[in-house]
Parts: structure tokens; C-alpha cells; sequence
């Protein structure tokens, strides 16, 4: 089967750009901001150039709300699941980060979820 195209970039909506594309340099590592011709970077537009190629986007949304998952008036809609080798480690660094813990599940669970500075919910997921 042929495909149509290829994922260019994940999008996510946030008040502030470079503030949430800062926070997820923090978790997942790679480069904020690298010029790539197929962006123009400002006020509005931030990336997320990461190790393995994939690219985050932040864009502004001025009268953005938060997801208020698991309440669904307005529904995540999206998220992302970060695998970890320890989750209390990685808990530790994504709430000094400026993450929010929503659900730490139930004990022994391998996954717990988190908003990140902008509110969209993701997940901490341990690695099997």
C-alpha cells in the first residue's frame, strides 16, 4: 500500500510557544528553536527538534483553554506518551519542570498522567 504523505511535525496550541517548547526540551532532550526552512520562527511559532527526528510545533492560540481531561467539556483531544525507565524519577523531573500531576493511577499501574505548563494532558509511560 502507498502512502500519501509523511508526518511532518506534531502541533500543539499553548498561550506561550517557547515557554512550552522549553518544557518539552526539559523531558524529552533535542534543540528549541533550530532554524529549519519549513517554519518561520516568532512570537507565534515555536519547534522542537528532537534526537530522532521528530519535530514538535507549538503555536499560539490566544484565547487558548486547557483540555480538563478527564472531565470532557473540553476533551484532551490529543497527548503524548513519554516512555521512562523509572517513573518516580521521571515524575520528580517533569513536576520541577513546571508539569502537573491529574492521575497517578493505581498502585503497580505503568503509566501516570500529567499536564504539561499549557495543560495538555501526557503520560509518563514505564518502560516494559
Amino acid at each position: 500500500m502507498s502512502t500519501i504523505g509523511t508526518l511532518q511535525c506534531v502541533v500543539l496550541d499553548c498561550p506561550d510557544p517557547r515557554a512550552l517548547a522549553r518544557f518539552y526540551a526539559t523531558v524529552l532532550g533535542g534543540e528549541v528553536n533550530r532554524p529549519d526552512g519549513r517554519w518561520a520562527l516568532d512570537e507565534s511559532w515555536a519547534t522542537l527538534h528532537l534526537d530522532a527526528g521528530s519535530v514538535l510545533c507549538f503555536q499560539e492560540m490566544a484565547d487558548y483553554r486547557p483540555p480538563t481531561w478527564p472531565e470532557p467539556s473540553r476533551p484532551q483531544q490529543l497527548h503524548l506518551d513519554v516512555e521512562v525507565p523509572d517513573l518516580d524519577e521521571a515524575e520528580r523531573a517533569v513536576l520541577e519542570a513546571g508539569a502537573t500531576l491529574l492521575d497517578t493511577g493505581t498502585p503497580g499501574q505503568s503509566w501516570r498522567v500529567y499536564a504539561d505548563p499549557a495543560g495538555h494532558p501526557f503520560c509518563l509511560v514505564r518502560h516494559a
